[in-house]
């Protein structure tokens, strides 16, 4: 009898460069390919939001789609399940007899703690990780883990000295493992389309990397990456990235063949210098664990803020005094995505101007954001807020310098109507509000 194995599928949803996968097709074993929707990822948090808002879920069911379609062609099923993870497998360990799990490290500390948790509901099964959601796996760093340097610069200058080869994996075989159970209980629609130029999915993915890769996109990246709207102005990886529908060794592997076929410059390496920037806070945050989520972050004090509802509602809501910051607010409630630019200057605002809870803003940002991924995200708002990894304590910008650089004729902030409520007070109080 061969061996049964089930792949829990995570944020890992492509057949290129998924090292788990290139493993099974050399296997005679069955395959029981399984992703699980949490109902909780639709439920409030401590914060009031929840982790999935309506565009991040879609381009999740588009990606999940086009897996599928993907696994049909090559002889497997995609079993998408619902319920709480642990429950839901450990059910499906029981009912498919399975005999190992396999499954991708995860970095944030919750979804370890899933990990463990079922580990430790089914202690005869074996189970086995693959990293494969960094460039380079942790015994290729150049340090310990526990000596992680405290900042971005050292970390990169030390990775780059030894310079380890980026390898991607391939799957040798057209067919995969035959599947546990062939027909799929509730098999995935095609998924409406959302509010932005991305679809979701493995086959996305790779279109838009040749597509990037094949004129002078990478080679002026530098030069446009600060742009706050203009769909070529930026890379626009990071959603892909972010749901495993591309690996970060696939991008900067098309770098350096770009590099190598048409030329190599400040805006190519600019891209690698990005990616590495994402490879550090997947490594700061497997290194700080909880403390990533902390008020304080790794820092000894708590920064000094309050919390006034109806300033953190005006700021979601694109209504503050700030037209520009309302523009940004209301094209991410729109389309799920926003520049880089674009999340320093709405996230300084609500630390600097709103001075509110930073925890709330990464929150909201983790419920909106179709390319949220739990260490860049947590990590760049603990920067910003001065409780991260900036050794200059936080950042502040200036929303009126940053207007007249980035928006200096009004039209993103017309095209998003950034002006529309900028005239109304930031705080409401009169005598009715004091106690007699």
């Amino acid at each position: 009898m061969s061996k049964r194995i089930l792949y829990w599928l995570q944020n890992d949803l492509r057949l290129h460069d998924n090292a788990i996968f290139s493993k099974l097709a050399l296997q005679q074993c069955a395959l029981d390919v399984v992703f699980v929707i949490n109902p909780n990822w639709f439920k409030n948090t401590n914060y009031q939001q929840k982790q999935y808002g309506e565009n991040k879920y879609a381009f999740l069911m588009q990606s999940l789609y086009e897996l599928q379609q993907v696994l049909i062609a090559r002889g497997q099923t995609l079993h998408v399940l619902e319920g709480e993870p642990v429950n839901v497998l450990k059910q499906r360990i029981k009912e498919q007899y399975i005999d190992e799990v396999v499954y991708s490290e995860q970095f944030g500390v919750y979804e370890q703690r899933e990990i463990n948790l079922l580990k430790a509901h089914c202690p005869e099964i074996q189970f086995t990780s693959t990293l494969q959601d960094t460039l380079y796996q942790q015994n290729e760093l150049p340090f310990n883990l526990n000596d992680l340097p405290k900042s971005f610069t050292p970390f990169k200058k030390k990775v780059e000295a030894v310079n380890v080869p980026i390898t991607l994996s391939h799957i040798t075989t057209e067919l995969l493992p035959k599947p546990i159970t062939l027909c799929a209980k509730n098999p995935i629609e095609l998924p409406k389309a959302i509010n932005t130029s991305m679809h979701g999915g493995l086959t996305s993915a790779q279109k838009h990397c040749e597509q990037y890769f094949s004129g002078e996109l990478p080679s002026t990246y530098k030069i446009t990456r600060n742009a706050l709207d203009g769909f070529d102005n930026t890379t626009k990886f990071s959603p892909w990235l972010a749901f495993g529908c591309i690996s970060a060794k696939q991008i900067y592997n098309a770098v350096e063949q770009y590099e190598h076929t048409y030329t190599a410059n400040d805006s190519t390496y600019w891209i690698k210098f990005e990616l590495l920037w994402r490879e550090y806070f997947k490594w700061h945050a497997l290194n700080v664990q909880s403390s990533l989520f902390s008020f304080k972050g790794q820092k000894q004090t708590k920064p000094l803020t309050t919390f006034m509802p109806n300033r953190f509602a005006a700021w979601c809501q694109g209504t503050t005094p700030y037209p520009l910051v309302n523009a940004i607010m209301k094209e991410l409630n729109a389309t799920g995505f926003i520049t880089n630019r674009s999340r320093q200057i709405v996230a300084s605002c609500l630390v600097n101007e709103l001075g509110l809870d930073w925890r709330y803003g990464a929150a909201y940002f983790e419920q909106q954001l179709i390319d949220h991924d739990v260490a860049a995200n947590w990590g760049n708002w603990q920067y910003i807020a001065g409780v991260g990894v900036d050794p200059r304590g936080g950042r502040h910008f200036n929303i009126q310098k940053q207007t007249a650089q980035f928006d200096p004729n009004g039209t993103y902030t017309n095209k998003w109507q950034g002006n529309q409520h900028s005239a109304a007070q930031l705080d409401h109080l009169n005598e009715v509000d004091w106690p007699v």
